[in-house]
């Protein structure tokens, strides 16, 4: 046999326990949340395991926010103690179909002030159209809740940078939900390139597209293409490489008549520069 002589030892060599390897994520996640992995940050003064229920509330129950929702209830150290959602009948839908009477007030956006006014609510989810964000972001802070808001943060810059600085200054975590970060495939190439086992990157393709087929009603609400979808292509290339490009060229169109109608785009193509040479491009 042609390979037989690249045989080697068997992996199990001295090795005399049960163990996995580090890259069995799921188990090594498990492991962490029984505590038979234990972090620094979960013990307290003494060396010991401590245990604390976030209380939280979720702002929308849309798509994404049925998504946090039901890993939301899936989590035992967290509590779902207020959902805010303006449609009262997709409220008690959801109130009814998951048992959530006895454990979770609903409130419309009206009502929004009982929760600021919680002190027994430490975080928000916020999972509401973008034009919405920046009120239930900054109402949040200010009442002393940390805040994960999904992408994109703010319809405009400026309204990123004030919500951003306004949790700097009042030292409460403010985090925008880019899930790609936390893939492990994602995650694992991250972390080669920056411990150098893929050498120089010279060029990233990167090929996106949006399933299943958004309704109309959606992509009038959506920010637009570059803010709703692409931006999670352009926040994964930064996150992976560590910088921002120098150059960026774009040809976008729309050949389907109703995203037409929206002034916006279906298909785009960009490519960006960085300031060593490396190029990328996105199909979108």
């Amino acid at each position: 046999m042609a390979t037989a002589k690249f045989k080697t030892i068997s992996p199990y060599v001295k090795i005399d326990e049960r163990q996995q390897d580090e890259s069995d994520w799921k188990y090594v996640n498990y492991l962490r949340s029984l505590a038979f992995v234990e972090e620094d940050d979960n013990k307290d003064e003494s060396g010991n395991s401590k245990s604390k229920i976030v209380v939280l509330a979720l702002f929308g129950l849309g798509r994404a926010g049925t998504i946090h929702l039901n890993n939301l209830l899936a989590n035992r150290e967290v509590k779902i103690k207020y959902i805010i959602d303006g449609d009262a009948a997709r409220c008690e839908s959801v109130k009814n179909r998951l048992n959530l009477a006895s454990e979770v007030r609903f409130l419309q956006p009206a009502e929004a002030d009982l929760l600021y006014n919680d002190e027994e609510v430490n975080a928000v989810i916020v999972a509401t159209p973008t034009y919405t964000h920046e009120e239930y972001i900054t109402r949040s802070l200010e009442a002393g809740k940390a805040v994960f808001t999904e992408k994109p943060v703010s319809e405009s810059t400026e309204a990123v940078d004030r919500v951003y600085k306004l949790a700097a200054k009042l030292n409460k975590p403010l985090f925008c939900a880019f899930n790609r970060r936390f893939d492990p495939g994602f995650s694992d190439v991250r972390a080669k390139i920056r411990n150098g086992q893929l050498g120089q990157v010279q060029q990233i393709k990167l090929t996106s597209r949006d399933s299943p087929l958004p309704s109309v009603a959606y992509l009038k609400i959506s920010g637009g293409i570059f803010h709703d979808c692409m931006v999670h292509d352009i926040d994964l290339m930064t996150y992976i490489l560590g910088e921002y490009p120098v150059q960026v060229f774009t040809v976008a169109n729309a050949m389907i008549p109703e995203v037409a109608e929206l002034n916006d785009h279906d298909n785009v193509v960009s490519t960006f520069k960085f300031a060593y040479g490396l190029s990328t491009l996105f199909i979108t």
